[in-house]
C-alpha cells in the first residue's frame, strides 16, 4: 500500500477514536447529572390528586321510576338540595292513609275521655246515694264497673293512636326516601339516570358528586423510602401527566401503617412486586383550578432542614 493511501486511513481511525471518547464522556456526564438530581431528594413517590373520602357515589334509597331530575352535570349544589325524585304517588297514598288512621284513633280517644268523665261522675253520685241509704248499692257497683271498662277502652284507644302516629312517621320517612338530596356542598360530576327509567339501590349510583373539600395528594411511598419520610415533612409536587401543572409545595399529613401493592405503577410486573405505603399530603397553598381530581403527580421529598428535624423531635 502506498504512503499516500495509508495516511487517510490513519486519519479516519484517529477521528473514530476521538468520537468514541466523546460519546463515553457524554454518557458519563448524563449519568452524573441524573445522580446529582436524585441526590437532591431523600425520597420520590408517585401520587394522585384526591380529596378526603374521595368522590361521592349517590344512589336512590328506594326502588322506583325516576319522575324528576333537578340538576345537570357540572352544576354546583348545596347541602340538602334536591337532586332527583322518584314517583311519589304510592308513598303519598300511604301517608294519607296513616293520617286518617291517626285522626280516627285520636277521635275515639277523645270520645272515650268524655264518656269516662260522665260515667265517673254517675258512679260517684250513685255511691254517695247508696251510702246515705237513698240508692241501690248494686247500681253504684254497676256504674263503677262501667267507668272502669271505659277506662280500659280509652287505654286501648290511646295505644292505637300512638301506633297510628308511628305508622304516619314511617310513611312520611318512606316518602322522604323517594327523594335524593345532596349530602354536602359540591359539584355534580356525573349523572347516571334519566327520567322514566327504573332506579334502585342495586342499580348503581345515580350521581357522582365532588365535595367542596381541600385537595390532597395520595402518594405511594416505596418500602425503601418509608424511614426517610415523616409527618410534617415538606415535599414538592410536580406534574406527572403532561398537563403542564406548576410545581407546588405540600407537607406530609400522615403515613399509612399497612403495606400494599402499587396501583400507580404502569409496568404490571413492577406493580406486582412493589410494596408501598400510602402517604397523604396537604398543599401549603390551595392549588389552581386546573389541578383535577385523579391527576397523576410526582412527589419529591427534599432533605429535612435542621429546624424541621427539631420540630419533628418535639
Amino acid at each position: 500500500m502506498s504512503s499516500r493511501l495509508f495516511r487517510p486511513l490513519i486519519a479516519l481511525a484517529a477521528a473514530s477514536f476521538a468520537l468514541a471518547g466523546c460519546s463515553r464522556d457524554d454518557t458519563a456526564s448524563h449519568k452524573a447529572a441524573a445522580q446529582a438530581a436524585t441526590a437532591q431528594f431523600v425520597a420520590v413517590a408517585r401520587g394522585r390528586i384526591d380529596i378526603e373520602g374521595g368522590l361521592l357515589k349517590l344512589s336512590m334509597a328506594r326502588d322506583g321510576v325516576v319522575a324528576d331530575i333537578k340538576v345537570h352535570e357540572g352544576d354546583h349544589v348545596r347541602k340538602g338540595q334536591l337532586l332527583a325524585a322518584l314517583d311519589t304517588e304510592p308513598a303519598r297514598l300511604a301517608v294519607t292513609s296513616a293520617e286518617a288512621e291517626q285522626k280516627q284513633a285520636e277521635a275515639q280517644a277523645r270520645l272515650l275521655e268524655s264518656r269516662i268523665k260522665a260515667a265517673t261522675q254517675r258512679a260517684e253520685r250513685l255511691a254517695a246515694a247508696a251510702a246515705a241509704g237513698a240508692g241501690d248499692s248494686q247500681s253504684a257497683d254497676d256504674a263503677r264497673e262501667n267507668a272502669q271498662q271505659l277506662q280500659g277502652e280509652l287505654d286501648n284507644a290511646k295505644a292505637s293512636a300512638a301506633m297510628a302516629a308511628q305508622k304516619l312517621a314511617g310513611a312520611k320517612y318512606e316518602l322522604s326516601q323517594r327523594s335524593l338530596l345532596a349530602p354536602v356542598d359540591g359539584q355534580v360530576v356525573q349523572r347516571l339516570i334519566q327520567p322514566g327509567t327504573l332506579a334502585s339501590p342495586q342499580s348503581g349510583p345515580a350521581f357522582v358528586l365532588l365535595p367542596d373539600q381541600p385537595r390532597i395528594v395520595r402518594a405511594e411511598l416505596n418500602e425503601s423510602f418509608v424511614r426517610a419520610v415523616s409527618p410534617g415533612m415538606q415535599a414538592e409536587v410536580a406534574d406527572d401527566s403532561g398537563s403542564g401543572m406548576p410545581n407546588l409545595t405540600a407537607h406530609v399529613l400522615r403515613i399509612g401503617t399497612v403495606f400494599g401493592a402499587s396501583t400507580l405503577e404502569d409496568d404490571p410486573l413492577v406493580r406486582a412486586n412493589t410494596r408501598t405505603v400510602e402517604c397523604v399530603l396537604s398543599f401549603d397553598q390551595p392549588p389552581p383550578a386546573s389541578v383535577r381530581i385523579g391527576q397523576r403527580v410526582l412527589v419529591r421529598f427534599p432533605p429535612a432542614s435542621t429546624d424541621t428535624k427539631a420540630a419533628a423531635a418535639q
